[in-house]
């Protein structure tokens, strides 16, 4: 207490000189209309400017949240759209026409599901580059997940913690992801080399495919890991294997990894079946 009075003895000539300043304020808004006005205008404008400030602040807070729920909005369009494609084609091959009649098979319910997620470290300079994002086994992420981004193919989950996964990424010489040309259903097996993060290659492509530069290549489907028609990229160059009855084609991917910040991991709830029923067909080789 002592060193408050200290100071507030100290210091009493400012305090006297805020206290008539004060003063002096209040008897001129009184007594005088224009500074009246003058006063509640600076006042207005410094309230609006703070006001503004802070629901920008505030927005700017908000935009983390905000961009989780777009990309969630994304991936359920995503969806949408291989659903109606799944639908349609169904419907195209299932249809059978005998004799005159026609018989629609049922369409099955689609069974992909997307979990948002976030990338937290990344790599693109090794040779086996590797991606962790901030979902897993709580969230229902198992290993041999699909991944995406909104721009196309990300990589397949490998590893799962409770909170956490890793993925393999297209930019890793262990993925191996069935792709097809768009258009004429020729597919091949996408691979990297190593060198740039920007390209990958499309091998085992049968030497009769038909395709040109700028062409699009998306996932097969021949996987219970990617529905068919994922994004992958478009095709860059070409040239003939060692073996002249195939092509290798050089493609430039979709996804851009050097910015790789939000993912979707598909969930296929026929994933499980699917693999169990494979593994037994095996056992009989």
């Amino acid at each position: 207490m002592r060193k408050l009075l200290d100071f507030l003895l100290r210091k009493k000539h400012w305090f006297l000189f805020i206290l008539f300043e004060a003063l002096s304020v209040a008897l001129i808004y009184r007594n005088n209309s224009y500074q009246r006005s003058v006063i509640l205008s600076s006042a207005n404008f410094v309230s609006g400017y703070v006001v503004s400030l802070s629901g920008e602040i505030q927005s700017y807070f908000n935009l983390r949240e905000i961009n989780r729920d777009l990309q969630e909005q994304n991936g359920q369009m995503e969806l949408k759209i291989l659903e109606l494609q799944e639908q349609i084609e169904s419907m195209q091959a299932d249809t059978v026409t005998f004799k005159g009649a026609v018989t629609d098979s049922v369409i099955p319910p689609f069974p992909y599901q997307f979990i948002a997620a976030e990338v937290v470290n990344n790599s693109i300079a090794h040779f086996s580059n590797y991606i962790t994002i901030n979902k897993g086994k709580r969230d229902g992420v198992k290993p041999d997940m699909g991944v995406v981004c909104e721009s196309g193919v990300v990589g397949i989950v490998s590893n799962v913690s409770e909170r956490f996964s890793v993925i393999i990424p297209l930019l890793n010489p262990k993925s191996k992801i069935s792709c097809k040309i768009l258009g004429n259903n020729n597919f091949g097996y996408l691979s990297w080399d190593g060198r740039d993060a920007s390209f990958a290659t499309l091998e085992e492509v049968p030497r009769h495919s038909e395709f040109e530069k700028g062409d699009t290549i998306v996932t097969s489907g021949y996987s219970a890991i990617f529905p068919p028609g994922l994004i992958v990229g478009v095709i860059e160059d070409f040239g003939k294997e060692h073996d002249d009855n195939f092509y290798a084609l050089r493609i430039k991917l979709a996804t851009s990894f050097t910015t790789l910040r939000h993912v979707q991991v598909i969930k296929n709830t026929l994933q499980e079946e699917q693999i169990n029923v494979e593994k037994e067909a095996k056992k009989n080789d």
